[in-house]
């Protein structure tokens, strides 16, 4: 049994689970992150738990609550630890106040910031492990980037980077990396997730500017290609994976105009990890 708060910088998430499985997902990844339960304000009080009724014994499912509401249907049960990393997506996505959430990887070296929108299966995940573990820069966060408007900074969320399928092999071999269990048959595929490493969870409280915000697109074999944007395509594009901007009226707008703004736009193909973070290499010494 689990009950402790989690400070995952810039939420405070109190977690109860009597799952094993999400207890030591929590510890593997999170063990320097948790407190006791007080009298602290939280921003989301989430519980994992098993379904009731005969799901207890006949295809066993975990469920994901938010203050006691179900935001979306169980999954079996030996899927409970990333069911606790999809609904912290959704939390932050969904209920994060006075944030424009978007659907990006978010990379710093300097005190400037490199935004990595991406589709599934363009690569960001990927290419986000590489250059952390490879090429020197910080985590902040490799789902969601979160932009303070007012200040014009991106905001540390360091949780583990989720890696999927052939790229499995590829980013547990990184030094340094560590690669927690491997869920098959996932409605993502086969799934494990990479630990932030511990030189960015020391670094949780420093936010950064946009500096540029490049669109990956991995295909296999391909040459490696860099193609400037636009920042009108750039709005575009990213506000297809943005979550709340509608909520955020004005001020979502204004804030993704000035992000866009202060940024270099690219768009960057490549056929594997080499390419990619010398494609990075390229953009950001120009």
């Amino acid at each position: 049994m689990i009950d402790a708060v989690l400070h995952i910088p810039p939420f405070h998430i109190r977690l109860r689970s009597p799952l094993a499985s999400v207890s030591r997902h929590v510890g593997f990844y999170y063990l320097d992150c948790m407190s006791p339960v007080g009298d602290s304000f939280v921003d989301f009080d989430v519980e994992v738990v098993p379904a009731g009724g005969l799901r207890r014994w006949w295809k066993p499912q975990a469920r994901f609550l938010l203050e006691g509401i179900e935001p979306f249907f169980p999954l079996p049960a030996e899927q409970a630890a990333p069911l606790f990393e999809w609904g912290m997506n959704w939390c932050v996505a969904q209920r994060a106040l006075g944030y424009l959430v978007m659907h990006a990887a978010v990379v710093e070296r300097d005190g400037r910031a490199l935004v990595l929108p991406g589709f599934p299966g363009a690569g960001k995940s990927t290419l986000c492990a590489a250059l952390t573990h490879l090429d020197g820069w910080r985590l902040l966060s490799d789902e969601l980037a979160i932009l303070d408007p007012k200040l014009g900074m991106l905001l540390p969320h360091p949780r583990p980077i989720s890696v999927k399928n052939a790229a499995i092999d590829i980013v547990a071999a990184f030094p340094g990396s560590r690669v927690g269990t491997v869920y098959r048959d996932t409605r993502k595929g086969t799934i494990t997730h990479a630990a932030c490493p511990p030189a960015s969870m020391k670094r949780a409280g420093e936010p950064a500017r946009p500096a540029w915000v490049v669109f990956p697109r991995f295909v296999a074999d391909s040459p490696l290609q860099i193609e400037p944007v636009t920042r009108v395509e750039a709005f575009s594009w990213i506000s297809e994976q943005s979550f709340n901007k509608e909520r955020m009226g004005e001020l979502g707008f204004r804030g993704l105009c000035d992000m866009l703004s202060a940024a270099q736009c690219f768009e960057l193909t490549y056929g594997s990890t080499t390419d990619g973070i010398e494609g990075v290499r390229r953009i950001c010494a120009g």
